[in-house]
């Protein structure tokens, strides 16, 4: 019966136009899984601002360290922000190391800024959880 309801509300939102909310992102490839081992963040901090428009921004920043033998040309990583029971408020995925930006190569280290000011006044002001999604290699 709940497996009827549900792909009732699925049908239901689809014909609306709308789309389920994405409980997931898609896994990483076996070849990134492998690889996410060798690339290390670190001194990952972050700060609030405010704008002169009176809107806060807050930013996540750090270094991603390429500790393995492969050039990576990005790197994507989903943002899991909470509040105080625990409960996923927002989940953004944003790139920390760009195709733009040249890759990435064995040894190299690159400093990271993630703005944000969209995060729901219901968040717990903790740093939010960071996981590698996905990764390109050159």
């Amino acid at each position: 019966m709940a497996n009827k309801s549900a792909l009732i509300i699925v049908l239901l939102l689809t014909l609306a136009g709308c789309k389920p909310p994405q409980t997931s992102v898609a896994p990483l490839t076996p070849e990134a899984k492998e690889y996410v081992q060798h690339l290390d963040l670190s001194d990952v901090r972050m700060k609030s601002t405010e704008t002169y428009l009176k809107q806060t921004v807050t930013e996540i920043e750090g270094n991603i360290q390429n500790q393995g033998n492969r050039a990576v040309q990005s790197v994507e990583i989903v943002c899991v922000f909470y509040d105080a029971y625990g409960q996923v408020v927002l989940r953004e995925r944003v790139f920390i190391v760009k195709r733009s930006g040249g890759a990435l190569k064995p040894g190299q280290t690159r400093a990271f800024r993630l703005p944000f000011d969209n995060i729901p006044a219901s968040w717990n002001n903790q740093m939010p959880r960071l996981v590698i999604a996905a990764i390109a290699f050159e």
